[in-house]
């Protein structure tokens, strides 16, 4: 491919790979272990940095994960490549049991996502994070946050920037080093971006996850990069969406945000081929189509 670099963009992107958990938490067909440690060394050998490899979350509610220990004891020795998703003081102990080195917070934008997907309020939901990631770092661990519901909501509408900002400030000051942006139900467009992110203080430390519910993720990764924006989530072969969150449909695919960030000359590490394999063989196993338009090229015939 020859790139046409654009002016004024970063010159290099950190894609944080989620397919291995955001990917598969919503799936029936449980995925054994020894195939999710598989999937993930793949990822990471092509050259994804990060690769979210599980949530402790509680077995009930996400049967999926229920092997969270088990995958990270699979992994290499050095688990910070690794992030793991913990909801609360139970699921931060778990991962600290299992030797985690780098946790993910979750909270949401809105009152009514918080209570139906979290069963509470939205100020308890981050009053719990704060805790939670207080408790992370004091264990010498790097802590994520993931806000929720940040453009839309299905049962409140659009959701106002300011407001979203207000609850990103609360994850920066409890000590997150990062904090991702979810388009939840994947509303987002490219001049929402641009106003979620002038209402924000610290561009470079957010980083946007994108639905592509209504086909726009990859320009609202455009309007992102513009902004500022050296960080996006994506999960092989599109896999994955929000399991309470009925609208929403899969997460924006790794092997398309590679080919455009290639098209555009910009930084990856990635090689695009070995995570087109990888999202192949994941997809095949839970028995689905990639929703990857760049994979699906690539492998016609």
């Amino acid at each position: 491919m020859t790139a046409y670099p654009e002016p004024g963009l970063p010159g290099q992107v950190t894609v944080y790979e989620v397919g291995p958990r955001d990917g598969l938490q919503a799936e029936a067909a449980v995925v054994p272990t020894s195939e999710k440690i598989a999937f993930i060394r793949a990822l990471r050998a092509a050259g994804l940095p990060i690769v979210e490899a599980t949530s402790f979350v509680s077995p009930r509610w996400v049967p999926q994960l229920a092997d969270a220990t088990e995958v990270l004891a699979g992994l290499e020795p050095d688990l910070a490549p690794y992030p793991v998703l913990v909801p609360n003081q139970r699921g931060l102990d778990r991962a600290l049991e299992s030797g985690a080195r780098s946790v993910g917070v979750f909270v949401s934008a809105t009152q009514s996502f918080a209570q139906r997907n979290l069963n509470t309020t939205r100020t308890a939901a981050i009053e719990a994070a704060q805790s939670v990631t207080a408790a992370a770092l004091g264990h010498g661990l790097a802590v994520r946050g993931y806000v929720s519901m940040c453009f839309g909501d299905p049962w409140e509408g659009p959701v106002a920037p300011q407001t979203v900002a207000a609850v990103s400030r609360e994850l920066f000051d409890a000590g997150c080093y990062e904090v991702s942006l979810g388009d939840t139900i994947g509303v987002g467009t490219a001049g929402h971006v641009g106003a979620l992110l002038a209402a924000h203080e610290q561009v470079d430390r957010l980083a946007l996850h994108f639905h592509d519910t209504y086909g726009q993720a990859l320009a609202n990764v455009h309007a992102g990069l513009r902004g500022g924006v050296t960080t996006f989530d994506a999960s092989a072969g599109g896999i994955g969406g929000c399991p309470f969150a009925g609208s929403a449909t899969g997460n924006l695919a790794t092997e398309d945000l590679v080919w455009m960030l290639d098209g555009l000359g910009i930084q990856t590490g990635v090689d695009l081929r070995a995570v087109v394999a990888a999202g192949a063989a994941i997809t095949r196993r839970i028995g689905k189509i990639t929703q990857s338009r760049v994979a699906a090229a690539l492998t016609v015939g």
